[in-house]
């Protein structure tokens, strides 16, 4: 999913999943080692870390959503981001991946919960997530796109051209889009997964469904309803580019996985064909693949300016 960052705006954005967050203490701990410290090996106990690799298993939360993380037509759990992280996983002594499929809003109180041991959905990394859970160094770019009628009737072809129209949007519940149209006054409804995304389009009930453009691309080509996905777009929000990028996501006091994760991850971060040779059977391509100098530190920071970041990373918008 991707990311909404714009500085004094960004606190907004995510308030779905602040909300959720209060109800991360009903959630029951089921994951495989709820006996350990999860701090990375501080204080008594097996850490975290250490208590996976002596099961051998990890339980990965996910939402389903092609192409980043979803069960295929006979049940295996597969994407993109799933793909990574059993390499990463496996490298790391843990070979088997498992999932639990949960609603968007529920991955972060999920993990917090310990209802699983990490996030796989190409969650984007933001100050207000931040706040609530460690990212892992960013691995997917993403750009928005419009999924329309075929012929695509409003001409929709950015956010702007949305804004200040009479134009219906249905966004993911908690998503960035949900972000995006709130802080633009854009008319929109909220949908809970991809598949009433595409009802509310088919239906006329929304003119567009606001998503990544991979995300789209894959849902327009596998449905057979009169629907297209726009050119995907960097969003542009008061002004600002909206640099989105998703990672694994941990609990802030997981800090040995996350810097385990982290050190494995760098070497498809910084080698675009060990990255491409797992994501491009997904549809991805080197496009959405992050510039190797930028950091979830930096896209985690409430006060920084994207345009500056943009400028500093050489990336055209």
């Amino acid at each position: 999913m991707q990311s909404f960052s714009t500085k004094n705006h960004r606190r907004r954005a995510i308030i779905a999943v602040g909300s959720a967050i209060a109800l991360s203490a009903s959630l029951a701990a089921c994951t495989s080692t709820n006996d350990d410290t999860g701090g990375g090996g501080e204080g008594e106990g097996t850490s975290h870390l250490a208590a996976l690799q002596e099961a051998g298993s990890i339980n990965l939360g996910f939402f389903g959503e092609v192409p980043y993380s979803y069960e295929d037509d006979s049940g295996e759990l597969t994407g993109a981001t799933i793909a990574l992280g059993k390499e990463i996983y496996g490298e790391l002594g843990i070979g088997t991946v498992e999932g639990t499929q949960v609603e968007w809003n529920a991955l972060i109180p999920g993990v917090q919960a310990e209802r699983f041991d990490a996030v796989s959905a190409g969650m984007s990394i933001t100050p207000e997530r931040c706040e609530q859970a460690a990212f892992a160094e960013p691995t997917i770019m993403y750009t928005t796109a419009f999924l329309v009628p075929e012929g695509n009737p409003e001409g929709l072809t950015d956010w702007q051209s949305i804004e200040g129209g009479d134009v219906t949007v249905a966004v993911t519940q908690g998503a960035i889009e949900a972000g995006y149209a709130e802080e633009t006054d854009v008319d929109s409804i909220e949908v809970p997964d991809r598949q009433a995304g595409l009802d509310a389009v088919v239906s006329g009930r929304a003119d567009a469904y606001a998503l990544t453009g991979i995300s789209l691309r894959a849902l327009a080509d596998q449905t057979d309803e009169a629907v297209e996905a726009t050119e995907a777009f960097v969003a542009t929000i008061n002004d600002e580019p909206q640099i989105g990028a998703g990672a694994e996501v941990f609990r802030q006091e997981d800090t040995e996985l996350l810097e385990a994760y982290n050190e494995q991850l760098a070497e498809y971060r910084t080698d675009p064909a060990k990255w491409l040779s797992v994501m491009e059977p997904f549809g991805f391509s080197e496009v959405e693949m992050p510039p190797a100098e930028m950091t979830a530190e930096q896209l985690c920071d409430p006060d920084q300016d994207l345009s500056d970041l943009a400028d500093e990373l050489g990336m055209d918008f």
